[in-house]
């Protein structure tokens, strides 16, 4: 029996239950395919997942791993349209392929919707079977690394400007926590649409590559009131979209930074999951609230599209060796990075 090597979660906790691993080389069934992974990326969803609560489910030991860049090196009955040997990505949605949500497009809403390294083990590993329709093409001549690091940020930030908030050129963007993955990912896509973008960051060293990315203005957050700022900056109006993923108090002061008429989109809560919030705000001045959780596999094909033409750009803080998983986790808690963390098996 062939084995890899791979970083597991045999219980939930902190990064040191991240251990490594050697696994049963899968075999692609009818209609999959084994991809080589070259390059992982290291999500928050991650975190989530290893700390553990009542919504996972998991299988042990397993792989963690939403962000999958590689080589095409086995394919199952059935599928032929691919070549062993091909670099690919991995779309990390994983959806049945036959409801109404998924055949109108929109899988994301599949009833039967899961996440690779969420609902069943991902990328952590040498080796992954997936089905054939989560193979992507390669974005261009972007490396491994950046490859990986473009997939589940960017296709969640484009659902959120793109397909939510439905962003037109000349509006306002405020996007929270812009120097994380789904950060980095909003300011370009905002950008790349149009709109005047205001991001905010924690350092001084953040804001300044917030800048070079496009970012129009930035805040710090640790040292001013961003909701003051962004109404400075608007003649008291506020942003007309505001991209969150933050929530806690972050998320009760974005809906004050909101214009009236505007819309906040949030797909994550870093900071808390229940921010209080005074609806009077909401109704009183017709702000939409819109939740967004990753995008359909048509999105993600545009995005590739932008990706390989080089109208967006991954950023890539650091690369890692896959054994050195638990201190990629303990660099992300502590919001020490710019961009995506990567892992290489």
């Amino acid at each position: 029996m062939r084995v890899m090597k791979a970083v597991v979660l045999r219980r939930h906790g902190d990064p040191d239950v991240l251990e490594s691993a050697e696994l049963p080389v899968p075999e692609p069934g009818p209609g999959q395919v084994r991809v080589a992974v070259r390059a992982v990326a290291v999500n928050h969803l991650d975190l989530w997942v290893r700390r553990g609560g009542p919504a996972f489910h998991l299988e042990y030991p397993h792989r963690l791993g939403s962000d999958i860049a590689g080589v095409v090196h086995a394919l199952g009955a059935g599928v032929d349209d691919l070549e062993v040997g091909s670099r690919a990505v991995v779309n990390p949605g994983l959806s049945c392929g036959v409801c109404r949500e998924c055949l109108l497009g929109r899988d994301n809403l599949c009833p039967r919707y899961g996440i690779l390294g969420e609902t069943r083990s991902g990328g952590y590993g040498q080796f992954i079977v997936v089905p054939r329709q989560n193979i992507a093409p390669f974005p261009g001549d972007l490396s491994f690394p950046d490859a990986a690091s473009s997939l589940l940020t960017f296709l969640t930030a484009w659902q959120m400007l793109v397909g939510k908030a439905r962003v037109r050129p000349g509006e306002t963007v405020l996007v929270q926590g812009a120097g994380s993955g789904v950060g980095v990912a909003a300011v370009q896509i905002a950008r790349l649409h149009g709109a005047r973008v205001i991001a905010t960051a924690g350092t001084d060293a953040k804001l300044e590559r917030l800048r070079e990315l496009g970012a129009d203005e930035v805040i710090n957050y640790q040292k001013a009131d961003f909701v003051a700022e962004v109404k400075g900056l608007t003649d008291r109006r506020g942003a007309d979209v505001v991209i969150e993923h933050v929530g806690g108090d972050t998320f009760t002061a974005s809906i004050r930074a909101t214009a009236t008429g505007g819309r906040l989109v949030t797909c994550g809560a870093t900071a808390g999951p229940k921010p209080e919030i005074d609806l009077r705000h909401v109704f009183f001045r017709q702000i939409a609230i819109l939740g967004s959780t990753m995008g359909s596999k048509g999105d993600l094909l545009e995005v590739l599209v932008h990706l390989a033409a080089g109208r967006l750009r991954p950023v890539v803080d650091r690369v890692l060796p896959l054994a050195e998983a638990a201190e990629a986790h303990r660099v992300l808690e502590a919001r020490a990075a710019f961009g995506k963390i990567v892992l290489e098996p």
